[in-house]
């Protein structure tokens, strides 16, 4: 599925569904591989490749304190399950390696376009690209609003523009530093542990953007992924409710630990959040599609 109002600069959709959950999966129905086969291919223009280094060099100039952190990269998935109604649906997420500088000189490098390979199949296409995995959260209060940052003018990406809060899940979190596994670590608890790091960044980030506590947030639904037609940043998203009212959490943001990523938190009505769309990131327009999609199915009887 694709939607959004072409945001991106070009006349064309500001985001594609990868994958849409709307019974919303717990973490018992997500599973992940990780695996090396799934990291990005190296593009076989030398110019194109060298100018990942130019770009990241260039951005150290600019401002010394980057840093250049681990994330996993969106490399597909398998959805079983769901059609029939005896079988539970499961997703395994295919994830491998990159970091900040190949996602810089990648996916938001002028050339980005050029990164991309011919092909229908999704992955495929984006297999030159950094495609760090990230995600967000769609925080449902107690009254019943939705909360929505405004990001500070001061950060990299859409200085300015509503998202739900949210970032990347760390592979460092979980002790993840390269493919190669300690001794003690064998494959399918490194999968075990990446496939929790998946729902447990998500509340870190929540916590620590909005301020709220932990304890007052419920059960977390995986609700799918969400890719940006722009530079094809993917995103994965989540429902979660939290059992404060929105005035209640309006005074614990002023004190979030991340507060500097943001200016301001919205707590607003759904029909409130469609007219904030236009001003989102295109991966943020589809996971407010996504959250839609879940609220759809919950209503048919």
């Amino acid at each position: 599925m694709e939607g959004g109002n072409g945001t991106n600069g070009h006349d064309l959709p500001a985001f594609k569904l990868l994958l849409s959950c709307p019974s919303g999966l717990s973490p018992s129905q997500v599973s992940v591989v990780f695996d090396q086969s799934y990291d990005r291919i190296p593009h076989p223009d030398i110019s194109l490749e060298n100018s990942i280094s130019e770009i990241w060099d260039g951005r150290i100039q600019q401002n010394p304190s980057l840093f250049n952190g681990l994330k996993f990269r969106y490399g597909g998935h398998i959805l079983s399950g769901g059609n029939d109604s005896s079988q539970e649906t499961h997703v395994c997420l295919h994830l491998g390696l990159t970091d900040y500088r190949t996602f810089v000189g990648t996916n938001l490098n002028p050339l980005w376009e050029r990164f991309l390979f011919p092909s229908e199949d999704d992955c495929r296409r984006c297999q030159h690209t950094s495609s760090p995995l990230g995600n967000g959260a769609i925080v449902e209060t107690s009254d019943r609003k939705i909360l929505v940052l405004q990001r500070s003018t001061n950060v990299g990406e859409f200085p300015g523009s509503f998202v739900f809060p949210g970032g990347h899940p760390e592979p460092q979190e979980v002790g993840i530093t390269c493919h190669l596994h300690d001794g003690e670590l064998n494959c399918q608890m490194v999968n075990r542990k990446v496939s929790e790091e998946m729902f447990d960044s998500i509340i870190r980030e929540v916590v620590e953007e909005i301020g709220v506590p932990a304890a007052t947030l419920g059960k977390l639904f995986f609700i799918g992924i969400s890719r940006r037609v722009l530079n094809v940043r993917p995103t994965a998203f989540f429902s979660i409710k939290c059992s404060l009212q929105s005035e209640e959490i309006q005074q614990l943001y002023t004190n979030a630990q991340d507060g500097y990523e943001s200016t301001k938190l919205y707590a607003v009505t759904m029909i409130e959040l469609e007219g904030m769309t236009s001003k989102m990131p295109g991966c943020h327009q589809g996971g407010f599609a996504l959250y839609k999609l879940m609220l759809d199915a919950v209503e048919i009887p």
